[in-house]
Formats: structure tokens, sequence, C-alpha cells
């Protein structure tokens, strides 16, 4: 009896072994989601959490203005393709006591591989009613779409702030009714996307060089748009520098700041800014963060050859 237990034992262990015999569980299907888009640092006092809104696929070659083949080469240097799968990125900024908000995405205005904002930010831990102010780089779609959801405001206690050249621009009849036609779709969104703000009395408008809230500042970084602006933002001697759409494809735009992109208002006044601010945040070293750099777009800008620049990567760190 002995016997045939331990040969009973020895036949269940190779079967157990042997690969061709074990029993095969069901494939778990592929999910095919990143994890919640956040990532945050401290800069000073301050927390900053970028906040990314998703993808939205850019025909960079099409829209892309300069030297054609140099910036094909560009793209097959950077292991890109024609269509740049382009990251839009917000970045909320809790300065102990103010909740800032620079950029709320796209919402529903761009199609489903954007308007992940707001439940990335209810990942990081925040509440769209908790948001005191609302900073809008310019009124494109990208910008300024997630104001609002099915034409209610989304963040209920905000005041929004926007450049007046913008306001001015995008906010004006005659103005719509004289772009291209492809082009009008830019003028209604922008309208309908501040609509609940203006009606409550939240849409507040600011000129040139002007602190927003304390440790916050707007930038003029006029041609993108008519009122394009960046934010700095300062704590305890750091510096963090949100420029807003200076870049859209970094492979191209970093090696050779000239070349500009189709939506650009004033495609010479945005070269200018391109090299101005590249160089000052290479000879200053301090941080800078782009609304379509690829997600969480926050890093350092080196000076590289005689014109060019090279962005460095912020090296990652958990928080504790």
């Amino acid at each position: 009896m002995k016997k045939l237990a331990t040969a009973l034992l020895v036949a269940i262990c190779v079967v157990a072994a042997c690969p061709s015999s074990q029993m095969a569980f069901a494939a778990a299907p592929m999910v095919k989601t990143q994890a919640p888009g956040f990532y945050r640092l401290m800069l000073g006092d301050y927390e900053v959490t970028v906040l990314s809104d998703g993808t939205h696929p850019l025909p960079a070659f099409e829209l892309l203005r300069g030297d054609a083949s140099e910036i094909a080469d560009a793209l097959h240097r950077g292991f890109l393709r024609e269509h740049v799968d382009t990251s839009h990125n917000g970045f909320l900024v809790n300065t102990g006591s103010k909740l800032v908000l620079i950029d709320p995405g796209a919402g529903t205005m761009l199609g489903p591989s954007t308007g992940a904002l707001i439940g990335n930010l209810r990942a990081a831990g925040y509440r769209p009613e908790q948001i005191d102010e609302i900073c809008i780089s310019h009124m494109h779609t990208d910008h300024v779409g997630g104001l609002v959801d099915n034409g209610r405001a989304v963040y209920p206690n905000a005041t929004v702030r926007i450049n007046r050249r913008d306001t001015d621009y995008w906010l004006s009849e005659s103005n719509m009714r004289s772009a291209a036609p492809e082009s009008r779709r830019f003028f209604t969104a922008a309208s309908a996307a501040v609509k609940p703000y203006v009606e409550a009395g939240r849409l507040k408008v600011f000129e040139g060089s002007t602190e927003l809230v304390p440790g916050v500042r707007a930038e003029p970084a006029y041609g993108h748009t008519p009122g394009h602006s960046m934010f700095v933002i300062e704590s305890k001697g750091q510096k963090l520098l949100l420029w807003g759409d200076l870049v859209h494809v970094a492979a191209v735009q970093f090696d050779d700041p000239s070349v500009t992109i189709g939506y650009d208002v004033d495609a010479a006044a945005a070269a200018r800014e391109h090299l101005q601010v590249m160089k000052d945040a290479a000879t200053n070293g301090y941080l800078v963060a782009g609304a379509h750099l690829p997600f969480p777009g926050v890093g350092h800008v080196r000076a590289s050859g005689s014109t060019g620049f090279t962005f460095v990567p912020l090296n990652y760190s958990a928080l504790k």
C-alpha cells in the first residue's frame, strides 16, 4: 500500500511539472487605457499638479511651417510619423491660499481622445468646485473647451482670467464673419466656452505683464494668438514658466525655434517668441512646462549648437 501511495505521489508531481498538462486559465482582457494622468511636484511652498487632458493626433508635416525636408528629418530622428500623438496638459497650482487651474483642456470639443482633465483632477484629489481661479493662455478650443459641459460651467466657483487681446479678438462677431470658413469654429467654440462665466460676471480680463494672484504672474507671448500669454509661478526663489503653446512638436521646434504652426495668427511674432523665451530659459535655468510637450511636459531648456535648443525632462521624483 505504501508503495502504491508513493507511486501515485510521484505521478502527480510529474504531471504537475509538465507544462503541457497544466490547466489554462481564461486570458485576461486587455485594458488598453493608461493610469490616471497626473504628475505632482513641489515648487518652493507651492504644489503643482500636471493634469493630462489626453492626447490628440496632430498632422505635423501638414501644419508645421518651415523647411519641409528639415521638418521631415527632425520627425524621423524623433521616431515620429507624420501624425504626432500630441499631449494636452493643464496645470493646477495650489499656493496654500488659492487653487489656480491653468488651461482646463478641450472638454468634449475635440472628440474622445481628449477631455480627460476633470477625471484626472478628481484622481489627483481635487474637485472642480474647489478651483478659485482659472488662467487661460489663449482661447483656442483645446484650452477653453473644458470650461463647460453641455453649456454649463464646469467650475462653478472659479473666476476665469484671459488676456484682453484674446477676448477682443475671439469674442468679436465681426472677426468671426471675416475669418476663413474653416477658422470660424474657433470663434464659435471660444464664445460658447466662456458664455456661462460671462453671464455670472466671472470672466475677468487682464493686460500685458501682471500679477493675477500672489505667486502667479501673466507674461505676454503674443503671436500664436493676439493675446497668447505665459504664466510665471514663483515661490521661495524657485520659478516655473508655463509657456502655453510656445511649442507644439518638441522633436522639431527645439532644434529649430523658427518653425511655426498653421494655427499661429502671427507666425513671425510667434517665431520671435520661441527664440527669445527658449534663450532666456536656457540662460537662467528655471523650469518650463508646455501645454503640448510630452506629458507631463516639465523640464529645463539647454542651448544646443548655435541656434538650437534641447528639452531636458524633469527627473522623476516620488513625493513624500
